[in-house]
């Protein structure tokens, strides 16, 4: 590949990189339901188990991403972008057709499906985006994983604060925003996000250290802003318009890398950029180099070892596997039983709006998702740290939230919503990068979307099972009956149970950090030996 060549396969991958963090700062919206269930509960005169079952019908469309998974390895990265935006303006577009009253409530199973819909499209936002960037920055999955997930995070954020300062609280107009934004930022991505060749193995990763923090600056100076708009109670229509137009050339900041990347690209000589490509291809086959026949064909008898590369079968036979799933539900369970149900565990806590919640669960947890995913790659690297040790870390801090918020002291619910949002930052995107060093990148994309089947199996146990059905029987012995539940009692021994469930997840992320000390001990030396090389490369 000549200079010039490699220089547009660099600007490319950032160009792409930038564009993923676009899309990804419009596909959670699958996280914001709360936002508007209140109206659908009330134009459906729905109870709270039949408001829950609907939002696990939305984490159902998560099942589906099975479908996601089998065409990343089958169509493009646009094709499957297009089929994403394509189901989320079907599903979210009827929905707000009821809630703006344009036609009548539909029958609850046509809900359902439309809902199912609205899920369903995430899977094929959130493949397209991860399989891409993970496969063109290889050796930074942790940032990478970070990043992007935590724009996932801050989605939710971004459009309820957007909304509420252009639309006030309207649930109408809302659902129309997440029937037409993400399909306006897919159709725009479809141009830039494409998977480009392998780059130079030392080389660049001093530049993509670089241009990773400068997007982490970024997104947490976006976080900030939202998070002091939210703290500073009620605005004014023109602070408002003002504060939304800031957001948007926040949101537009992180273009400035691939501009970064050109410029720098563009001061190097012809001669240097090939010698380094050449260096840098030979470090990288000596660091992949196969091992002896004799143990290769070892190997192949016995399946593929933890951290080489697995089909979905030979993943699915391991113990590692069905820990990381059954921790992984564990975690993401619990946590989106809260975000589904946090605008009636407010107004059971006596919050009239409870919108403030919905927002800092959505910041803490960017915090968390975009923190972890830095600070895990730099203790692999230093000390060999397995990426699981922070997956238990923050099952024992979530349920120690569930704890604060059965106490249901003054402020309970503000310090709950903080720590579930950080734990389920955390866990999302530490056990992104983790199925990727264990079972590989080949197969990727399938093997993603069954670990996310947790959502739904998730959102079916602890919001539609569990949550549901508690807090419908504490109604049921409120004076007078009815559908709505007032009072500390609603949730407590829902949170109490969760408690319970995040400690076994504890026990388990314990048990494959163990398991899996070897592989980030040769992840760690693979680390180390490329650094040293490039600083040979550099000396010479």
């Amino acid at each position: 590949m000549n200079g010039r060549g490699k220089r547009g396969t660099e600007v490319g991958r950032w160009l792409g990189f930038v564009t993923a963090v676009w899309v990804q700062c419009i596909s959670g919206n699958n996280y914001t339901f709360s936002n508007y269930s209140r109206a659908l509960k009330s134009l459906m005169g729905l109870t709270q188990l039949e408001l829950n079952n609907l939002s696990v019908a939305k984490d159902v469309g998560k099942a589906f991403g099975l479908l996601a998974g089998l065409a990343s390895d089958r169509l493009s990265t646009p094709l499957i972008l297009l089929i994403g935006s394509l189901e989320g303006f079907i599903g979210y577009g009827a929905q707000w057709l009821v809630v703006r009253r344009s036609i009548p409530p539909l029958p609850y199973w046509q809900m359902c499906v439309f809902l199912c819909l609205g899920g369903n499209s995430t899977t094929w936002m959130n493949t397209a985006v991860l399989v891409t960037c993970m496969r063109n920055f290889r050796r930074n999955r942790g940032p990478v994983s970070g990043i992007l997930k935590g724009y996932v995070g801050l989605s939710t954020a971004i459009f309820t604060d957007f909304l509420s300062a252009l639309f006030g609280d309207d649930p109408a107009a809302f659902l129309l925003m997440l029937a037409v934004v993400p399909a306006a930022v897919c159709t725009a991505a479809m141009f830039f996000l494409r998977e480009s060749p392998a780059g130079a193995a030392t080389a660049e990763d001093e530049t993509e250290t670089k241009c990773f923090g400068a997007i982490n600056t970024m997104a947490v100076v976006i976080a900030v802003y939202l998070l002091a708009y939210d703290l500073t109670g009620d605005h004014g229509a023109a602070v408002s318009r003002v504060f939304a137009a800031v957001l948007l050339v926040l949101l537009a900041t992180p273009a400035a890398v691939p501009i970064y990347v050109a410029f720098k690209a563009r001061s190097k000589s012809m001669d240097m950029e090939e010698g380094e490509i050449k260096e840098a291809l030979l470090i990288e086959e000596v660091a992949v180099a196969p091992p002896a026949m004799a143990e290769e064909t070892e190997e192949r008898r016995r399946g593929p070892a933890i951290g080489e590369e697995h089909t979905i079968w030979e993943a699915a036979k391991t113990v590692d596997f069905w820990i990381l799933f059954i921790s992984f539900l564990c975690g993401v369970g619990t946590g989106l039983a809260v975000m589904n149900n946090m605008g009636q565990m407010g107004l059971a806590m006596g919050y009239r709006d409870v919108s403030i919640f919905v927002s800092m669960i959505s910041i803490w947890g960017f915090f968390g998702r975009i923190g972890s995913g830095s600070i895990s790659e730099y203790f692999l690297k230093k000390t060999a740290t397995p990426r699981p040790v922070w997956n238990a870390a923050s099952q024992v801090l979530m349920a120690s939230g569930y704890v604060v918020m059965a106490l249901a002291w003054p402020g309970s619910l503000y310090v709950g919503s903080i720590v579930v949002g950080i734990c389920y930052g955390v866990r999302i995107a530490i056990t992104v990068p983790t199925a990727s060093e264990l079972f590989g990148l080949k197969y990727y994309g399938l093997i993603y979307n069954i670990l996310i089947l947790n959502l739904p199996l998730g959102s079916f146990l602890f919001s539609g099972l569990l949550a549901g059905l508690l807090y419908d029987s504490q109604a049921i012995k409120m004076a007078g009956g009815g559908n709505m539940c007032v009072g500390t009692n609603c949730y407590r021994l829902v949170f109490l149970i969760m408690a319970f469930a995040c400690l076994i997840g504890f026990g388990l992320d314990v048990l494959l950090a163990v398991r899996t000390r070897k592989v980030y001990l040769k992840i760690h030396n693979d680390k180390k030996s490329r650094k040293m090389a490039a600083g040979r490369q550099m000396i010479e």
